[in-house]
């Protein structure tokens, strides 16, 4: 079941509030609302948050000023919310670090269409940095960053760091067939005999961290007289 989107909208008067949470909720969105920014950094550090409506008078913090804190923990979507009387560049408000900037009274559809906008170039920046250090296979994942790897179930092991360069070296050549000869060069950058086990004994420890034996093998099969082949598709 895929999870709704969450949004917080942060507005001091009771009944646009109401309106904005009542409008946002019916179209599916995970809404929060609060009337000041107390406490606000400290939940988007806390759980994940999508966008944040953020209206730019405030008591105690102004919005402007909330924006700009909240640009250097996160990259959560920012919509700026004021109204007509108040005459601020617009520039100054996407200068704070604002993705958008809407002015009252707005149209509710036209306001959640742009918060939809917003939500996906949120997502995709979100899938963007992961996909940097994150490697997903057959319900696995690899982070690169702590050398540890996630079971479809769950469960999490590090690897060593032989079987972590091994691993990261299928990943990067899924597909491909790669003789022993290469993987070593790829994985030790040195110079080693034909009867050199290591690679036959380093696929081996990784078949086991993958659940696998060399009779059972469909993620990492050998290809009799050449090498090894890695055959999952790579997100």
């Amino acid at each position: 079941m895929t999870e709704p989107d969450k949004l917080i909208i942060v507005e001091d008067e009771p009944i646009t509030r109401s309106q904005l949470e009542a409008h946002f909720r019916s179209a599916g969105f995970e809404v929060e609302v609060r009337e000041d920014g107390a406490g606000l950094l400290e939940t988007i550090l806390a759980r994940p948050v999508h966008i944040i409506l953020l209206d730019i008078r405030l008591p105690g913090t102004d919005g402007l000023t909330l924006a700009r804190e909240i640009r250097t923990i996160s990259d959560v979507g920012i919509i700026l919310v004021t109204s007509q009387r108040e005459q601020i560049d617009k520039l100054i408000g996407l200068e704070s670090g604002a993705d958008d900037y809407v002015t009252k009274p707005f149209d509710p559809l036209e306001l959640i269409s742009r918060a939809r906008n917003l939500l996906r170039r949120v997502k995709g920046q979100q899938h963007q940095r992961q996909r940097a250090h994150v490697r997903s296979f057959a319900g696995y994942s690899l982070d690169l960053n702590r050398r540890e790897l996630t079971a479809p179930d769950g469960s999490s092991q590090q690897l060593s760091a032989g079987e972590f360069q091994l691993l990261f070296t299928f990943i990067e050549h899924a597909g491909e067939v790669m003789s022993r000869d290469r993987i070593m060069a790829k994985i030790r950058n040195r110079e080693w005999y034909p009867d050199d086990r290591y690679i036959d004994v380093l696929v081996g420890q990784l078949r086991r961290r993958l659940g696998e034996t060399a009779a059972s093998a469909r993620l990492v099969t050998t290809i009799h007289g050449t090498g090894y082949l890695f055959t999952p598709e790579i997100s």
